[in-house]
């Protein structure tokens, strides 16, 4: 989401035009990587703005990458309770991504903030949680389900234990890999279907920016980026088409 003015009316007045709905990122520490000089205060203060802006472009929703992975827990918890109590006051859903440097970039740390804050809603990006801990989440003792049952987003990526994006989801080398996160999106699905949900979001998000792996020296992608979306986009649409398909028949 843009912070200039003008820039947030040109994007307004595109959006219009092409008549096309709009998530919108916010950062709240300023980038990807937050500003570590920024106090929480800063953050938030980050957040209203990108809240008063939502008046112009009417966004679905607010996907925030918010806080800072260093901040104690008792300043995680003060922080993510007075931003969702600026959210409730504007009347715009925010949904906080699992992000490596954010707040939000291990499971344990936002299972604690659930138990204390269990209003907040969350975009679901597990390949950094997958990174972060080293391995797939998936032992009997990873339970995961206070934050699949306030999911709002999903944000399509495989990681691998070693890293955020595996060189394709589709190699056979990473059948498990692909499995494990299709898995926690069927999870999300069902718990948003016993929420009233008639409608789930994705986006595939494959990037370029350090994700995709480049060949040493030459520094060559070994895979296109936007051809790596697309999978993902096709893949997904029809995987959810099982799933629901799957659900359908086995309720009748």
């Amino acid at each position: 989401m843009p912070t200039d003015p003008f820039a947030v009316r040109t994007l307004a007045s595109a959006l219009q035009q092409e008549g096309l709905a709009y998530i919108a990122i916010v950062f709240t520490g300023g980038d990807v990587i937050p500003n570590q000089s920024w106090t929480a205060q800063q953050h938030l203060d980050r957040l209203q703005l990108a809240l008063d802006n939502a008046a112009q472009l009417q966004p679905r929703f607010l996907n925030l990458l918010a806080g800072n992975d260093r901040w104690p827990l008792a300043q995680q918890v003060e922080f993510f309770g007075r931003a969702q109590a600026l959210a409730d006051a504007a009347g715009v859903l925010c949904s906080f991504e699992t992000h490596r440097a954010t707040s939000l970039y291990s499971p344990w740390l936002t299972l604690e903030l659930i138990a204390q804050l269990p209003q907040l809603r969350f975009t679901a990006d597990i390949s950094h949680w997958v990174v972060v801990s080293e391995r797939l989440l998936c032992d009997p003792v990873d339970e995961l389900t206070p934050f699949v049952e306030r999911v709002h987003h999903v944000q399509a990526r495989v990681g691998y234990d070693q890293g955020p994006q595996v060189p394709h989801p589709a190699a056979p080398e990473y059948a498990r890999e692909l499995a494990f996160h299709q898995g926690v999106w069927e999870a999300v699905w069902a718990s948003q279907v016993q929420r009233g949900y008639t409608t789930t979001t994705l986006t595939p998000e494959c990037g370029p920016d350090g994700y995709t792996h480049l060949l040493p020296f030459t520094r060559a992608p070994i895979a296109d980026t936007a051809e790596l979306n697309r999978w993902m986009a096709h893949t997904e649409q029809a995987h959810f088409l099982r799933w629901s398909s799957a659900r359908s028949g086995a309720s009748n």
